[in-house]
């Protein structure tokens, strides 16, 4: 304990040294910004095809698209500007579901499918979910 030679003699040192704590702290957030583009990583997934089968079908928000790169929710096509504000208003009707179901085909390139999920995203979406279809199983000899 840092004794200071004021007035009083022996008095405790009110102020605390934060340098160390400063350091420590610096050293772990570099560890932290090395370390964590690291832990990403990618696999090979086939989204079209699944095994597994929804065990209910609930009425729930799906957004499509097309081969010709049209959206539409539900039957009705709506164009890529009005897709967030009209996605929020579903949202806002369906209150106990939060999830937005995305149907798109197989043949879409990858940057549309995420200019979709981008939209969905800043509409406020907090969760995504790819809609498959069932491979169709092998018969048994």
């Amino acid at each position: 304990m840092a004794f200071s030679t004021g007035k009083k003699f022996g008095a405790a040192m009110a102020e605390i040294n934060v340098t160390p704590l400063v350091d420590v702290v610096l050293v772990l957030l570099i560890i932290f910004m090395v370390t964590a583009p690291l832990m990403q990583r990618g696999i090979d997934v086939d989204l079209p095809r699944t095994v597994s089968q929804t065990a209910e079908q609930e009425e729930r928000v799906v957004v499509s698209v097309g081969k010709d790169g049209k959206v539409s929710i539900g039957d009705v096509i709506i164009p890529m500007e009005d897709l967030s504000d009209q996605i929020k208003k579903r949202i806002a009707a369906h209150e106990n579901q939060k999830a937005v179901f995305l149907r798109a085909d197989k043949s879409l390139r990858y940057e549309v499918i995420m200019q979709v999920m981008d939209e969905m995203k800043r509409s406020g979406v907090p969760t995504i979910g790819l809609v498959t279809e069932p491979v169709a199983e092998k018969k048994k000899k």
